[in-house]
């Protein structure tokens, strides 16, 4: 597609720094090949959603040493644990998540990690999204408060069908729970996905104080597909120029979703992972962003 913002690059003196990563299960299953082909790519760290099929909150204690040893042996930093918390219907109760969440926050420090990705609950067929409110609110809370305890940073993803999936929503949890530990997670794709048009335009200005991550893919609106970044509708170019503009220096993690979609997320292997890093990078070269 045609992007529409002409970016200016930075001076070399000048030129900023982002921290490229990437959820590795969207690679391949066995940790090792996750972190070949994110270093084939010039990544220094790794998301970690699941490692050998297993989901991180069900590792145990010695597979969780393990992978931080194969990462270690690799010099691969953790940017983030990709949890399921909040990937739930709302009717749970509170403990469950919390429970889970405690699991999370282990691995996020064994692993050497301060940020663990979350969601805003699912609703039942029929129940309508302001029905709720409040029992979103409260679970977030919960979660809040226990990230708090522990020194964790919270990274609200506004998925489909969650509670915070469109700008509004997402900015109303951040608000009203209200925590420095609960932050934002960006992606285009997502809002792309809900209906949201333009999501630079629309959603930029109003979640941008409390963006703390950046996920990395794009969506065509008429159809929802997920492209990789530069190759929807996403705006993504625009929203990469604007967080250069306005010194952001996190992370930037790849989650391409580019064969396959599911419950949990979703899965691209070794040749479109690297298809969708390359786009990325065509990006952010162009506006004179250097990965790292």
């Amino acid at each position: 597609m045609t992007q529409t913002t002409r970016p200016t690059r930075p001076t070399q003196a000048t030129r900023p720094t982002w921290t490229l990563s990437g959820f590795g299960d969207e690679i391949d299953q066995d940790p090792v090949v996750q972190a070949a082909v994110l270093q084939a790519l010039g990544a220094h760290h790794i998301e970690v959603r699941s490692a050998w099929g297993v989901n991180i909150v069900d590792l145990d204690e010695d597979s969780l040493d393990r992978l931080a040893g194969i990462l270690s042996e690799r010099s691969m930093g953790v940017s983030a644990i990709a949890s399921p918390i909040g990937k739930v219907d709302v009717s749970l109760p509170v403990e469950h998540e919390v429970e889970r969440l405690t699991r999370a926050i282990a691995a996020a420090h064994r692993l050497g990690s301060g940020f663990i990705r979350i969601f805003s609950f699912y609703r039942g067929d029929g129940v309508s999204v302001e029905s709720i409110r409040d029992d979103v609110l409260q679970r977030m809370r919960a979660l809040a408060a226990l990230a708090e305890a522990s020194g964790v940073v919270l990274l609200h993803e506004n998925e489909k069908d969650v509670y915070g999936d469109t700008p509004e929503r997402v900015l109303d949890v951040i608000e009203s729970v209200g925590s420095d530990h609960l932050r934002v997670a960006w992606d285009s794709a997502n809002f792309v996905q809900v209906g949201v048009g333009r999501p630079f335009d629309d959603a930029y200005a109003m979640l941008r104080p409390h963006f703390a991550y950046l996920q990395v893919k794009d969506a065509l609106s008429a159809s929802g597909e997920v492209r990789p970044a530069g190759e929807g509708d996403g705006q993504v170019l625009e929203t990469l120029t604007a967080l250069r503009d306005d010194g952001y220096a996190g992370f930037a993690s790849l989650e391409p979703h580019l064969t396959d979609v599911n419950a949990l997320g979703g899965f691209s292997g070794p040749e479109a992972f690297g298809r969708a890093g390359r786009a990325f990078r065509t990006l952010t070269d162009q506006i004179g962003v250097r990965l790292a």
